[in-house]
């Protein structure tokens, strides 16, 4: 088996880290669950779930309902493309034995074992601390500290705020079936319909109005359910369609300081690109 890369999540963080790896020439596979909830679905290898393939900045990906088909698996990858695999539990790690997992899921609490020890298990952002439920922890808030590798410890606990302007994030009113009436990259007037959430419950607050003029750079697919406070779209004030396909710099940094990561251990070092 080659030396594999698998990264738990394929959300826009995810996608971006495994962006920065696959550039390199490196072997990454994604997995994910059967309804990912990923809302910048247009740069998130997760959609690959739901429409068979997706290709982000130019790299495939392809999903793979069975993770213990190691042939199909390989076939993309030596295709220098992405399988996203179905496999909540992350099983296919010890399949494939996968030398490093980079848990990118943003769970944002201690993540529970997988039953398998890589040569290096990596975390991204809080809920992770290096030396107790990983090796090292990638710095995922925005600041002097992004991207950074904390080798001992890890991050400051999460705040809870998005970066920015936190009207950006729209969140579930109401438990419920979502369903969407934009699509990403549309652009939305202030106090214009984007979604609503259907529930047993009829009131207004189950509406999701824009909060300012925007563009739509993220949103749920229809039809999933939801909860109260779930994340279900991202709008952006800077109102540019381009950056619904592009993966944000934070995304990279963060991509940045695992390729770092990776490559501090010179016992990964020798086998990275055979």
């Amino acid at each position: 088996m080659p030396f594999v890369i698998l990264i738990r999540g394929g959300g826009d963080l995810a996608t971006g880290v495994a962006l920065r790896l696959i550039r390199t020439g490196l072997r990454v596979v994604v997995t994910e669950i059967a309804q990912p909830l990923a809302v910048r679905r247009t740069v998130s290898f997760a959609e690959a779930v739901y429409a068979g393939e997706i290709t982000v900045e130019g790299v495939p990906a392809h999903r793979i309902a069975d993770p213990t088909d190691s042939f199909r698996i390989l076939m993309v990858l030596g295709k220098q493309q992405i399988p996203v695999l179905v496999d909540p539990d992350c099983t296919s790690a010890k399949a494939l034995h996968a030398s490093v997992v980079v848990d990118a899921r943003m769970i944002k609490r201690p993540p529970e074992p997988i039953g398998y020890v890589p040569q290096l298990y990596l975390g991204l952002g809080p809920g992770f601390e290096a030396s107790v439920n990983c090796q090292a922890v990638v710095e995922t808030r925005r600041g002097a500290m992004l991207g950074r590798v904390y080798w001992q410890g890890g991050p400051d606990p999460d705040t809870g705020q998005p970066d920015g302007d936190p009207r950006r994030v729209l969140r579930a009113p109401a438990d419920g079936t979502f369903i969407g009436h934009k699509q990403i990259g549309d652009h939305c007037d202030a106090g214009e319909l984007i979604a609503e959430i259907q529930s047993s419950i009829e009131n207004n607050q189950s509406k999701i109005l824009s909060p300012f003029p925007g563009i739509l750079r993220g949103l749920l697919h229809s039809g999933l359910n939801v909860t109260r406070g779930l994340k279900i779209g991202d709008i952006d004030a800077r109102d540019d369609p381009r950056l619904c396909q592009m993966v944000s710099d934070k995304a990279l940094s963060v991509g940045g300081g695992v390729l770092e990561a990776i490559l501090t251990r010179p016992e990964l070092r020798a086998a990275l690109w055979m």
